[in-house]
């Protein structure tokens, strides 16, 4: 079972609030994005989800 760790906030191309959330499952990281959709982030969210990404590969 994949272990979550954490969630960024982000926006489609029209504005809606969505999110996207990094798992991790035994040797491989899962990007769960809106379905369907394109996620849209600030160069803020971004820097958090290149953080979070670096955790979830330290803990591999």
């Amino acid at each position: 079972m994949a272990e979550p760790q954490g969630w960024i906030h982000c926006h489609d191309p029209f504005g809606r609030d969505r999110s996207m959330t990094v798992l991790v499952e035994n040797d491989r990281v899962l990007l769960v994005t809106p379905p369907g959709e394109t996620a849209v982030m600030s160069a803020t969210q971004t820097r958090r989800l290149g953080s979070l990404l670096d955790q979830a590969t330290a803990k591999m």
